[in-house]
């Protein structure tokens, strides 16, 4: 018998130490490709060998086995026991809930990165759904998240998943160019 009708195991979970090789390697390859996307060009090779693995993979272990307070956690998606994904989350820094007016956000998405080999498969999708359920626990009632200008998909995403734009802009240097990240935001209604 086939296995047509089996559904895929995948899931979310809390972060393990041992997680921080594969969450480092994730991370270094979708933040390549974000930061590729808003300067709308490919990095020559001494720019993109800075995205390196193994220092994503230190500041990982470290946020994973000694995080800064307990609002700040650090999720996996798993494709049966890989991990193909992570989320982070922690409360938004002072210095940006003075800057906004109104009804701030109180936490913040850090990351939500995809293998993007394993890409629009719902991961994405089930790491925000996790992100919300823990953020609820914590009785934060908005959210934000930053995401690089001109990464497309991503804007798509956050969009359709119910966020906006909240008029807040950042930028670095990346080589001779400027990338430039959005802040979004939602409610947890």
């Amino acid at each position: 018998m086939g296995d047509t009708g089996r559904m895929a195991d995948v899931s979310v979970r809390p972060a393990l130490p041992a997680d921080s090789p594969r969450i480092g390697e994730i991370h270094a390859a979708t933040m390549r490709l974000a930061v590729e996307a808003g300067l709308r060009e490919s990095l020559d090779p001494e720019l993109a060998a800075g995205f390196d693995p193994a220092a994503f993979t230190m500041q990982w272990e470290r946020a994973i086995a000694a995080p800064p307070s307990p609002l700040h956690r650090v999720l996996t998606a798993l494709d049966r026991s890989a991990v193909v994904g992570f989320a982070a989350i922690a409360p938004v820094e002072e210095s940006v809930r003075t800057g906004l007016e109104g009804d701030p956000p109180e936490a913040e998405i850090l990351a939500l990165e995809v293998d993007p080999s394993h890409g629009r498969s719902g991961h994405g999708s089930r790491l925000l759904a996790a992100c919300v359920d823990v953020l609820r626990q914590q009785n934060a009632g908005h959210v934000m998240t930053w995401a690089v200008q001109g990464d497309d998909p991503r804007a798509r995403f956050l969009s359709s998943a119910g966020f906006a734009p909240l008029g807040m802009r950042r930028t670095w240097q990346v080589g001779d160019g400027t990338v430039s990240q959005i802040a979004w935001h939602a409610a947890l209604d």
